[in-house]
């Protein structure tokens, strides 16, 4: 089996592990910070606040914004339920905005439409690597005074006219083991806004600003030493992967004929955290029969949060027909760096015959 994603470990993430362990520092220390000042160097922003996952970098961004009950937050229907689920739990609602066809993100211009009194803030997802249209969103959120929360789980290093993810607002990412890089477990949020990183490393610090002295409500949000060694080694790793992966995808652009491949916006610069295409019908058995050849293939995602059990007790019922019609057509491929020039021929012969 050709798997869908494969995380990297090499002979230095080891070495980097095993020396943190005879360190006998195993909890957040110098390789967190260490970690964080390069993180943010790579995102061009001028803080960076390690968090213990993705959906954790989430909550806490949201907590710094101060968005909490009677809140309302603009995001995608089409995406990990996490970024959904992060804003429940500070008490807001999410507000779902249906998505372009093409790019799979929210569609900025139906934005405006769904902004009320209690629109406090916008939360973009850069799906499977792909950035949303930034420059659209940063007008609104400065027409109407909000604030923009990225989830960039999916787009390390994904880029709009050079300028990076996660710079435009509030970035928040994850290094969850099937992610562009992995500390197996691990978030960051990024930020320029110097108020919003000391609130944000407050809350995942259970509000202390100093040992036992506790100025906020918090939680144990924290990255651990180990994780945060992973992270070192493989942010210096994850330019040559992105350049594969990158190879990969146009490889499969170029071989595959059968199926609706990503188209990419001029100055846009994705990342491919899943090489996603549009199957015409019977998605579900195309993803069987490839299942069947060989190949890890997936559908993310094949119900959208406003259709989720969870959501529909929660009395979302309204129609978002683009993100439902592409939940239902939509597969990811295998693209990751570890694929070889065989893996990446079998895919487009075996896709060819659907």
């Amino acid at each position: 089996m050709i798997p869908i994603s494969k995380p990297i470990i090499g002979p230095e993430e080891k070495e980097a592990v095993i020396a943190v362990l005879e360190s006998g520092q195993l909890a957040q220390g110098p390789r967190v910070q260490e970690f964080e000042k390069e993180f943010a160097a790579f995102c061009g922003v001028e803080h960076a606040v390690a968090t213990s996952s993705g959906t954790a970098a989430l909550l806490t961004a949201l907590l710094a914004h101060q968005i909490g009950f009677g809140a309302e937050v603009i995001t995608t229907p089409f995406t990990f339920i996490a970024s959904a689920n992060s804003i429940l739990f500070t008490g807001a609602r999410p507000v779902f905005v249906d998505i372009d066809q093409e790019s799979y993100n929210i569609d900025p211009e139906h934005i405006a439409e769904k902004i009320s009194p209690r629109t406090k803030a916008i939360m973009p997802v850069h799906l499977y690597g792909y950035p949303c249209d930034m420059d659209a969103m940063m007008d609104i959120a400065d027409e109407h005074g909000l604030a923009i929360i990225e989830d960039a789980c999916q787009a390390h290093g994904a880029t709009i006219g050079g300028r990076k993810v996660g710079s435009y607002g509030t970035g928040c990412f994850s290094f969850y083991p099937s992610k562009n890089m992995t500390t197996a477990e691990g978030g960051m949020i990024t930020t320029d806004d110097e108020e919003i990183a000391e609130r944000a490393r407050l809350i995942r610090n259970h509000g202390q600003s100093r040992l036992y002295h506790h100025e906020a409500p918090g939680y144990n949000f924290r990255m651990t030493e180990l994780q945060a060694a992973l992270g070192l080694v493989q942010l210096q790793k994850l330019p040559e992967w992105t350049r594969k992966r990158r190879k990969n995808a146009s490889y499969l652009s170029q071989g595959l004929t059968n199926v609706v491949t990503p188209k990419v916006r001029e100055g846009y610069g994705h990342v491919f955290h899943q090489y996603t295409v549009r199957v015409a019908s019977d998605r579900d058995g195309a993803l069987e029969a490839l299942e069947r050849a060989g190949i890890g293939a997936r559908a993310y995602y094949p119900l959208p949060v406003h259709q989720q059990p969870l959501y529909q007790q929660l009395g979302f019922k309204n129609s978002l027909p683009i993100a439902e019609r592409m939940s239902r057509e939509v597969l990811s491929l295998p693209v990751h760096p570890a694929l070889t020039q065989q893996d990446l021929d079998q895919i487009v012969s075996e896709v060819s015959k659907l």
